[in-house]
């Protein structure tokens, strides 16, 4: 994939002509082309000189974009012009308004309202004419811009926004003209003035000006989408202190290279990413991960490039430096999923190519039928000017890239960052997750969890032959047992003769005594086990844990439970996912038993277990033939799977493997910002829609206005200079909206989500069959109340039914008793937010 970079676009427009023109070129596989970012990606085997031509041919200027440059430094080249650009706008329109003040004295206030005027000028009205051309003629120099754009466009046969202005602007000057001529046939001064009301100078004039603060207050709002991007450009240090011979010297980061050894005391930015060499301190992470809390670091722990030290003096080794590190990474990421397209512009795009012919067509018909109708040349043709000036493709080409652009930086604020605008959109319309278990919904590092003795009163012995056999096993579960002994201060030995036994477990030799751990089978083969241990092990199995054995000689010593526990978050962030609609579902490699176990503790909606790691995207696969599916994932095997669904998920902490293979990157390894990625997709697929339905509904509402279709219906006529401010002023509320985005909450107060979420599970609707009245409601609800554990009761008869709030859970029965007590007959119950479809986020 290649970028360009694109000049002279102004409207929607001219960003579907340069993707028309590239787009016919051989070897072209896709072109997409970005008008708020004034970008263009490509695919396909092209030289860069024949595809600078082509835009060059349909009239806008290209070229090839740095690849090798910081993503920061890109951004400040393009913010440094878009900097210039506004000041240029801003001195456009003051010199502007000033002369327009003069123009609308002379034009207005003295035709309509009488201002007064020395008396040269009223007893000569035509050189109030001419002064009213002079004036309209310098303020159309001072917006040259318009013109030239627009005449370009005109002779590379696609039409802009440009061109409709021009066009209408110098209609009204040169129907103006003609008439300041014919004026000038009359020699007494009262025919000269009442000629005066048919000059539209003003309108010409004014135009150009509103369309100008458009542009402007367009520029400022467009500048703000890019805040998030801004904020993350600024913490990356310039300079960096590097250690050489034991002196420290401070060199511009860019100078920083792989393997430098560089300091960093507290309150400083870490300039480059890297590992810490000597040092204890708290670095602050937030500005990446969106993480509060500081997190500690020393020797051997990574840092990352603009997060921020502490406390203590750090010294650390440079591992990534300039366009690697974590930071400019994430830059470029919000930087291309910004320039992507999402399909839902793929409308807007196809209207946008036809926009403005159609509205020059319109503008045309529009001043032969008031012909043909006997109205007024100057009145048909203000009607015609009123098309031009009012319709607005810009709203059109900006109503989706600017959603995007906001919603990427609140995502990446947020430590989400999502990779093209397609995942920021598909994101929102799935209804089905898939979620790896093991570091995923689980920390992925087993821990030891329960310690089951013989009947003898022999931890000590247990524990010491546990940790003296798996000290040389590399198996998880050993290294659980390994963490336990060490945190317990559990004395080893040395073992002779050590040997894993394949899919059972390990024995080793202490001298003459034989140990051996490992399966169930493995030690029933060697010694007897007793039946309540036997039983104990199918307990520890069914809540999700793995029950080793162990036994030293023909004496079994007792049992260790192992299990992957899970995150603190998971619970919480499956109970979010279901109630706005998700079908969760937990893929796992464990046996049934283990995986039913912790699927329940989770709280997911099913279960698919013995999963091999080759078979997730099967798995995946299959799912998709009932719809899209999103995939949760961290590990290498996960990779495959990732790239087959229709959106892939990865967590921080996983491999960079699984990150390349995502669509979305979570940098905190928080399975809660699923749920927020998904919210966020909800909330820009939302904002594009209003702000499409606002482009569309301006053009089909406006168009027609100005064209004077209401006038014999509701006397309704447009004035060019109205159209002009209302054109003015669409593109900005387009963009206004898009920065709505900023203020979206992410993340619930935890205190009022879990009351929230209990409140949900001690709902229960009871049905039943027999109440007739207000008097069986009053009767059922004083029976159901009466019971301690119900807080209150809603009972309908019309719905037969009972909703009641509780204060702890109640089982079935015990509704059905009191139910059929008072003579009614009991259907069953049902949980209230299954029926009602509640969710933390509105209704389903």
């Amino acid at each position: 994939m290649e970028k360009y970079d694109i000049t002279g676009m102004s409207c929607a427009a001219c960003s579907a002509r340069v993707e028309k023109a590239v787009s016919k070129l051989d070897g072209i596989e896709s072109c997409s082309v970005n008008l708020l970012t004034n970008s263009m990606t490509i695919e396909g085997a092209v030289s860069p000189e024949i595809v600078v031509q082509a835009v060059s041919d349909a009239g806008y200027g290209a070229s090839l974009h740095d690849a090798d440059a910081a993503p920061k430094d890109n951004t400040e080249i393009k913010e440094d012009s878009q900097n210039k650009e506004y000041g240029k706008l801003k001195v456009r329109l003051y010199t502007s308004i000033a002369f327009l003040m003069i123009l609308m004295y002379f034009s207005m206030g003295y035709t309509m309202f009488g201002f007064p005027l020395p008396g040269y000028f009223t007893e000569n009205p035509i050189t109030v004419g001419i002064l009213q051309m002079l004036l309209t003629g310098i303020i159309m120099v001072i917006n040259q811009k318009f013109f030239i754009s627009g005449i370009k466009g005109l002779m590379h046969r696609s039409p802009n926004m440009d061109t409709l202005v021009s066009i209408g602007s110098f209609a009204a000057f040169a129907y103006s003209t003609v008439a300041l001529l014919v004026m000038a046939q009359y020699h007494d001064a009262h025919s000269a003035h009442v000629f005066l009301h048919e000059l539209y100078f003003e309108s010409a004039a004014m135009v150009l000006t509103l369309i100008t603060v458009g542009k402007l207050l367009e520029s400022k709002a467009k500048g703000k989408t890019t805040n998030a991007l801004k904020s993350l450009m600024k913490l990356a240090p310039q300079t960096a202190v590097l250690l050489k011979d034991g002196q420290a010297v401070t060199v511009p980061v860019e100078q920083v290279k792989k393997g430098d050894l560089f300091a960093v005391r507290p309150g400083e930015s870490i300039p480059v990413d890297g590992i810490v060499c000597k040092g204890i301190s708290s670095v602050d992470e937030s500005a990446l991960t969106g993480e509060s809390l500081p997190v500690d670091k020393e020797s051997g722990d990574t840092v990352s490039a603009g997060t921020i030290n502490q406390s203590g003096y750090l010294e650390c080794e440079a591992q990534r430096v300039g366009v690697d590190t974590t930071l400019s990474q994430i830059i470029q990421v919000v930087n291309d999923a910004a320039s992507s397209k999402a399909p839902i512009a793929k409308i807007a795009d196809k209207v946008s190519g036809v926009f403005v012919p159609i509205v020059l067509c319109i503008a045309a018909v529009t001043l032969i039928v008031w012909m043909i109708l006997g109205a007024e040349f100057g009145y048909a043709l203000a009607r015609a000017i009123s098309v031009l000036v009012i319709s607005c493709p810009c709203a059109l080409g900006l109503a989706t890239p600017v959603a995007i652009m906001v919603g990427s930086g609140v995502g990446a604020k947020n430590g989400i960052l999502f990779k093209t605008a397609t995942a920021l959109e598909v994101t929102g319309k799935v209804k089905t997750i898939a979620l790896d278990k093991t570091g995923t919904i689980t920390l992925g590092q087993p821990r030891v969890t329960d310690i089951v003795c013989s009947d003898m009163p022999n931890q000590k012995e247990l524990l010491e032959t546990a940790a003296s056999l798996e000290q040389n096993s590399e198996h998880p579960l050993a290294k659980a047992i390994m963490q336990y002994a060490e945190e317990q201060k559990i004395a080893f030995v040395h073992t002779d003769s050590f040997e894993a036994l394949a899919g059972n477990g390990v024995t080793a030799a202490v001298g003459k005594d034989i140990l051996r751990g490992g399966n169930r089978q493995l030690i029933k083969n060697e010694t007897d086990i007793a039946q309540n241990m036997l039983q104990r092990a199918d307990e520890l199995a069914q809540e999700g844990k793995t029950p080793l054995f162990f036994a030293k000689n023909d004496r079994f010593l007792g049992m260790i439970a192992v299990a992957d526990v899970i995150k603190e978050d998971s619970a919480q962030a499956i109970a979010e996912l279901k109630k706005m609609g998700m079908k969760v579902i937990m893929l796992t490699g464990d046996n049934s038993k283990t995986a039913a176990a912790i699927g329940k503790l989770a709280g997911v909606d099913e279960v698919i277990a013995d999963v091999l790691p080759g078979d997730k995207e099967q798995v995946i696969r299959k799912l998709q033939q009932e719809g899209r599916v999103i995939m949760v994932g961290d590990g290498i095997n996960d990779a495959p799977a990732l790239t087959r669904a229709d959106i892939g998920i990865a967590v921080g902490s996983g491999t960079d493997i699984a990150m390349d293979s995502a669509d979305i990157v979570l940098m905190k390894s928080r399975l809660t910002d699923v749920a927020s990625a998904i919210k966020l997709s909800r909330s820009v697929i939302r904002n594009i829609k209003e702000n499409l339905g606002w482009a569309f509904g301006y053009n089909i509402i406006g168009i027609p206005l100005a064209a004077g279709v209401f006038t014999s219906l509701l006397n309704w006529s447009l004035n060019p200079m109205f159209g002009a401010a209302a054109m003015s002023l669409s593109s900005v509320l387009v963009v206004s909206n898009a920065l709505r985005l900023n203020f979206i909450k992410l993340y619930h107060n935890k205190q009022e989500e879990q009351k929230e979420i209990n409140t949900m599970e001690l709902k229960k609707t009871i049905k039943i069959k027999g109440m007739m009245c207000s008097h069986c409601e009053a009767k059922v609800k004083g029976m159901l109340e009466e019971m301690p554990e119900v807080a209150s009761a809603e009972v309908s008869h019309k719905k037969a039914n009972a909703v009641v709030t509780l204060t702890s859970d109640v089982q079935d029965d015990a509704f059905k008793t009191v139910i059929e007590a008072g003579g009614y007959t009991f259907l069953g119950v049902e949980n209230a937010d299954q029926k009602k479809g509640f969710s933390l986020f509105g209704k389903k």
